[in-house]
């Protein structure tokens, strides 16, 4: 998934808890949300809480689904440390219990 994809989908699926996020959607996603934070504080910080608030669903949906792609439930990304190094880890290749991979490139 390219970066242009990985943000289309983060706002496509934009209070979606189900199904699986790929490794590179999730960091995409993370990359787009921490530049837009930089650019938006640097004009106002009206503006970069407003860019927060936009942010804030989407941001927990990607981050929820990219557990369950590597078999693990959503509620990992309550212990921060545990919830960064599971989205660190490969995906799970196969169909799991939250559903199949996502699409290569999707």
């Amino acid at each position: 998934m390219n970066f242009q994809n990985a943000i289309k989908s983060g706002f496509k699926n934009y209070a979606t808890f189900n199904g699986r996020s790929s490794r590179s959607a999730y960091w995409y996603w993370v990359l787009f949300t921490v530049v837009l934070s930089l650019v938006l504080s640097s004009i106002s910080s009206n503006l970069a809480n407003l860019g927060t608030l936009v942010t804030f669903v989407p941001t927990i949906a990607v981050a929820v689904r990219r557990m369950h792609d590597t078999s693990r439930r959503g509620w990992w990304l309550l212990v921060p440390i545990v919830g960064l190094v599971f989205a660190c880890q490969a995906s799970h290749q196969n169909e799991n219990e939250f559903g199949p991979p996502p699409p290569p490139g999707a």
